[in-house]
């Protein structure tokens, strides 16, 4: 049976379903704190440790946050646009490689786990927080040496090869599905939080909900938005394009279309041949403002595109990638889908005509539209970041208390008191 620890708020406590009630930290203990944030390789293991650290530097702005990655280029280029300390350290992943690939992986393993140790070591860290990308591995595994608290969060439905194997080393696993799949012996760890989502996406959707009323009676274009993961998504971008040609009425459409890199031109030039407004980039910084003017978002259902979807309350058609391990994007959106909040579309079935169909049967029924947006609200879960931060002040606060109670009762003992000394009568 799976976790289901629903967090509740109740005043200035958090209560779980296990009756435990625990006091909100008191913000003053907090000062100078020292963070290291570990993983990325992909978008859906980098913003949400993104959307972590905001929260820490909004509550406290003394603190400090490090990066730690293994250098790929969409770590190096969302994290160039942030104010964040960045290290790097020589790690590759191993799963899903050839032999050859794999013992060089291996090989270098050693100098990965030698990099994290003098990092930590320098840096003294108060917690480390694994994001499930391989560069976490040798990170976390450094800090449970080192005695430094540590903590993971697993952003899918099932945990991948890094967080399963580090599960046992860290002291809490945070999740953002209820019953994503651990050991049942880590289920005292687990705490269900949700995905976190960077702060400019949640105060986008408050604006979005804000002037939805008055949006729905305007007339303008019906905006599409194609998303195909960070790196883009080459099934995706044609049925898009061969969905062009089904299209009625396309003046009234606008694409907003994140490609990747090798597909970018082709796309372009696609929508100029149909006369269809677009916009089309390799990727987009400014997802907020995507998200916000989007009536019809079609994605991949990686974890953090499903996170930000449940908070923004976009209708979606997910395509799954196929290929994802344990197959693991189907699953993060089969809740969604029996809900009746998203839709979803497997790659084997996928072409131009059927997603014409759909992109079709949401502009001609907005009231359709309308409650799937409400229905996948109800999945989002705004406050993940903000639970997560609080946990772990409260995971540094109980270290601190544990200190201080050791150094008051060394004050007590009498400097002329050893330890064994027969008392005299």
């Amino acid at each position: 049976m799976g976790i289901s620890e629903t967090i509740k708020k109740n005043g200035d406590a958090t209560v779980t379903n296990f009756g435990q009630e625990i006091e909100s930290p008191d913000m003053g203990s907090f000062k100078d704190l020292r963070i290291v944030i570990a993983g990325g390789g992909t978008g859906g293991h980098l913003f949400p440790g993104i959307a972590i650290a905001e929260v820490f530097m909004k509550r406290q702005p003394a603190t400090r946050v490090l990066f730690v990655t293994s250098g790929k280029k969409i770590e190096e280029t969302v994290l160039g646009k942030t104010a964040f300390e960045k290290k790097l350290i020589s790690v590759e992943g191993i799963k899903g490689k050839r032999i050859f690939a794999k013992l060089v992986a291996m090989c270098r393993l050693p100098k990965g786990m030698i990099d994290s140790l003098k990092l930590l070591i320098g840096y003294k860290p108060d917690i480390v927080i694994g994001m499930g990308a391989y560069s976490a591995g040798p990170v976390i595994a450094g800090a449970w040496m080192l005695r430094i608290h540590r903590v993971i969060h697993e952003q899918n439905s099932i945990p991948g090869l890094t967080n399963r194997l580090l599960s046992g080393l860290a002291e809490k696993i945070y999740v953002s599905f209820p019953d994503t799949g651990f050991n049942p012996s880590c289920n005292h760890k687990i705490v269900f939080t949700g995905n976190p989502v960077r702060d400019e996406i949640v105060q986008a959707s408050e604006i979005n909900q804000n002037n939805h009323k008055g949006r729905q009676n305007e007339k303008r274009l019906f905006n599409v938005l194609i998303l195909g993961g960070s790196q883009g998504a080459h099934s995706i971008n044609k049925a898009v394009l061969e969905s062009l040609r089904y299209l009625k009425n396309p003046e009234k459409f606008r694409f907003v279309h994140q490609t990747g890199i090798k597909d970018a031109d082709a796309v372009g030039n696609g929508y100029q041949q149909h006369h269809i407004m677009s916009e089309v980039a390799p990727f987009f910084d400014n997802m907020a403002e995507r998200y916000q003017s989007a009536d019809l978002v079609i994605c991949r259902s990686g974890a953090t595109t499903v996170a930000e979807l449940t908070v923004t309350g976009k209708v979606v058609v997910f395509i799954p990638f196929p290929f994802a391990t344990d197959d693991h994007q189907v699953v993060n959106a089969q809740a969604l889908v029996d809900g009746g909040a998203a839709e979803m579309i497997f790659e084997k079935n996928l072409s131009g005509k059927i997603l014409a169909q759909r992109i079709a049967y949401y502009f001609e029924n907005p009231e359709i539209k309308e409650k799937m947006e409400a229905r996948i609200q109800k999945f989002g879960r705004p406050d993940a970041a903000e639970t997560i931060v609080d946990d772990i002040y409260r995971i540094i606060k109980n270290d601190k208390l544990v200190e201080s109670r050791i150094s008051m009762a060394k004050k007590k003992v009498p400097p002329n008191l050893k330890t064994g000394e027969a008392r005299k009568s």
